[in-house]
């Protein structure tokens, strides 16, 4: 967990975890904003998943390495929107895995990260799988 004794009073780093959904967009910008407002920091996190269906070896890797494209680009089109929210360049990260356990991994290694943000859409309407 974060490092108490070097942490500036105010000064947060704020983790989202993405993912192309729209309520994460909404998650994201919450937290760009306040991280503006007290010289904070935002990280995005993207966790690509493990495919529901194993394919054979080459093709296997060929999805993954797709997967991790899409996730690259997603981050960069994400970055961008903090960018123009809040001046701030945010720290990108794209892990393999499920997703609670890499947030949990991420924030255990990362001693900056002071708090998470979250968005949740109703029932049926988005991801709430953290929720």
């Amino acid at each position: 967990m974060a490092d108490q004794q070097n942490h500036i009073p105010g000064k947060i780093t704020y983790l989202v975890s993405v993912d192309e959904s729209d309520d994460c967009r909404v998650a994201m910008r919450m937290a760009a904003l306040r991280a503006r407002n007290t010289g904070g920091q935002v990280v995005l996190l993207y966790v690509i998943e493990p495919a529901s269906f194993q394919h054979w070896g080459a093709v296997s890797e060929v999805m993954v390495e797709e997967r991790r494209q899409e996730a690259e680009e997603r981050l960069q089109t994400l970055a961008a929107e903090v960018h123009d929210y809040a001046d701030i360049r945010p720290v990108l990260f794209v892990e393999e895995g499920s997703k609670l356990e890499q947030i949990l991994k991420l924030i255990d290694n990362e001693p900056d990260i002071h708090a998470m943000v979250l968005g949740c859409a109703p029932e049926g309407k988005g991801s709430n799988d953290l929720v």
